[in-house]
């Protein structure tokens, strides 16, 4: 008597060393879903939560890899996906989302006296990176089966939306998060199987960030005293907190339909 493949969810995390990410990698590890996160420094404590190996999670157990990459160097880590996702197998998948979440954030000031190289890694790792993990991930999984849903979840910003002096950089590759969303979204609606695309708000959230922005220097990053104000007021969620959220929007059997998201904004 022959028995059906175990399915599970599939899930692949940009940016889970740390914050957001990890407490994301973290939860989802704990739904069940098997989990693919790309990272410079893969997290032990994710690694100790449970590891098997390859063949063991592509027969349709739930497990963890990680890979250690540059994401400021991204076509090599695109086409690493790319054939990464190509060769799950297609019984074993209940889902398939990516989740963009990595960012890198240049010292809070104007954008004249920012470094360079600074500026580069910023915008590589912030949209050229989730806009060739997106290509590879799509084109990789266009023969899933129509009841698969494919889902890509970019993690964009408030200040995406509205523009902060002293954050060029990062307002410019998070409204470019939405803009690419938009047109992803439109091309989608196009397909049988299209994928169905979110760029979500999580809100302020205590991270490494935060730490950033409200250590600035006020002189040259005058949002400084409103940084440092949501952390002595209380008004930061945790990443645990964020995380919940930001899985609640991946889980909604209405996601996609509204294409630019905030977790604030009333359901």
């Amino acid at each position: 008597m022959s028995t059906s493949p175990v399915t599970s969810p599939v899930t692949i995390v940009t940016g889970a060393s740390r914050g957001l990410g990890l407490a994301i990698a973290k939860q989802l590890l704990a739904k069940g879903h098997r989990l693919l996160t790309i990272q410079r420094t893969p997290n032990v404590d994710l690694a100790n939560l449970t590891v098997l190996g390859a063949s063991d999670a592509h027969n349709g157990a739930n497990g963890l890899e990680q890979w250690s990459v540059d994401l400021t160097s991204p076509v090599e880590v695109a086409e690493q996906l790319q054939q990464w996702v190509a060769s799950l197998p297609r019984g074993t998948i209940s889902s398939l989302s990516l989740i963009n979440n990595a960012a890198m954030l240049v010292e809070p000031g104007p954008l004249d006296s920012a470094d360079f190289i600074a500026i580069s890694h910023a915008i590589r790792a912030g949209l050229e990176a989730p806009v060739l993990l997106s290509a590879a991930f799509l084109g990789a999984s266009n023969d899933l089966a129509p009841e698969v849903p494919r889902k890509i979840l970019n993690i964009s910003s408030g200040l995406g939306r509205t523009a902060m002096a002293g954050s060029a950089v990062y307002c410019a590759t998070k409204a470019g998060m939405d803009h690419v969303s938009r047109s992803l979204a439109l091309e989608a609606a196009q397909q049988p199987n299209g994928a169905r695309i979110i760029s979500l708000a999580p809100g302020v959230i205590d991270t490494d960030m935060q730490v950033q922005l409200r250590g600035a220097d006020p002189l040259v990053f005058p949002a400084q005293q409103r940084f440092a104000g949501l952390k002595s007021g209380g008004l930061l969620d945790t990443p645990e907190s964020a995380a919940a959220k930001v899985i609640a929007y991946l889980e909604r059997p209405d996601f996609g339909t509204t294409v630019i998201a905030d977790v604030r904004d009333p359901n």
